[in-house]
């Protein structure tokens, strides 16, 4: 009993190591969806031209760092007729270039895995372009878009009418910035606890039977390669993996193994059978699978290049955790920003956000009339979702999630 409470401890206090970060992080992505257009995006995105592909990434990165939204709105953007393999491309990047997960990368594991972060997610873009159109055929990406083909009209976006310091732009940025909270909410609390637990719970033991070591190459190919497959079975994605690949560096497993695990944050399980749905079973295999080797070979090539110019940490240890007047500091800092973030949500004029914006009902979080990625009538009442899970969640029992209904 006392290791298990020293396990939760851990990962309390790796939260406390991080909580500015998620607030900064989530405050920056929620003023940036406010402010940046999803109808613009989509129209940037109809190639995989260079151009293109750069322009996925950027949009990506000053999305949200969910992994379910990042695929919901890659699905959105797709049916709408975004480019597939810029779609892909753009989910990847909203989920391993974001700042929040650099700036919680630093803090937890260092600054050579915040690095190898924006080195290796750059690689990933490069290997999705060679292997998309090379692995996954023409003829199922194209099936796949017909049964999402949309024929709303979408509405004017008021992203365009509002200006810099207009208050209903800001209060469409805590929407988003509180949403993105609230579904992460889970992935965060269950990725710090089995951190926690794995790193005082798990002997070294068991880590150095899973991962080889002393083999030069081959012991990082091993471990590149698993690094995903224990991203599958972990049932965490987004920010949560990053605790969890902390406590796998401790273990032991490679620098390469580690970064092809934080990139696998997209082959969870229930992110794979949302796949699967959203494109069919033949699509999401392929998919999955190209995806698997893209994050194994990008870890295994950014360990590489960091060999390359000795920038490996040279010791598998996790950070002194507890409590730091400087981290204290920071935490009160990000308690005021959350004050006002909550305040401006609680205040948005809900008359001028209505032609716009709608929320969520299931999750919480605060999503795009225009671009839903679900939607569902119910008793004369259209309501908008972030993605298919929390529609048929919805759909199958409307009084346990609309207010002041039971």
């Amino acid at each position: 009993m006392s290791k298990i409470l020293y396990g939760i401890s851990e990962g309390w206090w790796m939260f406390f190591e991080t909580f500015w970060a998620l607030v900064l992080g989530f405050a920056l992505s929620g003023v940036i969806q406010a402010f940046v257009s999803r109808k613009r995006m989509r129209e940037a995105l109809g190639t995989d031209s260079a151009a293109s592909l750069v322009k996925a990434t950027f949009f990506g990165i000053v999305s949200s760092s969910c992994s379910y939204a990042a695929s919901a709105l890659a699905k959105s953007l797709f049916s709408k007729g975004a480019n597939f393999t810029a779609s892909m491309v753009f989910m990847f990047a909203s989920t391993n270039l974001v700042i929040d997960l650099g700036i919680v990368l630093w803090i937890l594991m260092g600054w050579q895995f915040a690095l190898a972060e924006l080195i290796g997610g750059i690689v990933m873009i490069i290997l999705l372009r060679i292997f998309i159109p090379i692995l996954i055929p023409a003829r199922l990406i194209e099936a796949a878009r017909a049964s999402l083909q949309v024929t709303h009209e979408e509405a004017p976006s008021s992203a365009q009418k509002m200006g810099l310091f207009n208050r209903q732009r800001w209060s469409d940025a805590a929407g988003y910035t509180v949403g993105d909270f609230t579904m992460l909410r889970t992935e965060l609390i269950v990725g710090f606890l089995v951190a926690g637990l794995a790193a005082k719970l798990v002997p070294l033991r068991f880590w150095e039977s899973l991962f080889i070591s002393g083999h030069g190459f081959w012991s990082a190919v091993e471990n590149a390669v698993l690094g995903p497959v224990l991203a599958f079975i972990s049932f965490v994605c987004s920010l949560g993996n990053i605790p969890l690949a902390s406590a796998l560096w401790h273990g032991g497993i490679s620098f390469g193994g580690v970064i092809a695990f934080i990139f696998a944050d997209l082959l969870a399980f229930p992110l794979v059978m949302i796949y699967r749905k959203i494109y069919g079973s033949a699509l999401a295999i392929r998919l999955a699978l190209v995806f698997w080797l893209v994050m194994s070979l990008s870890g295994l090539i950014t360990e590489g290049i960091f060999q390359l110019f000795t920038l490996i940490p040279t010791e598998h240890k996790m950070p002194s955790m507890g409590m730091r007047t400087s981290t204290l500091v920071l935490n009160i800092a990000a308690l005021f920003m959350l004050a006002i973030i909550f305040w401006l949500y609680r205040t948005r004029n809900r008359g001028e956000m209505t032609p716009e914006f709608a929320k969520d009902y299931v999750c919480g979080m605060q999503v795009r009339i225009a671009d839903a990625p679900a939607k569902a009538e119910v008793n004369g009442t259209m309501y908008y979702f972030c993605m298919d899970g929390c529609r048929e969640a919805f759909v199958k029992d409307p009084q346990k999630f609309l207010p002041g209904v039971r």
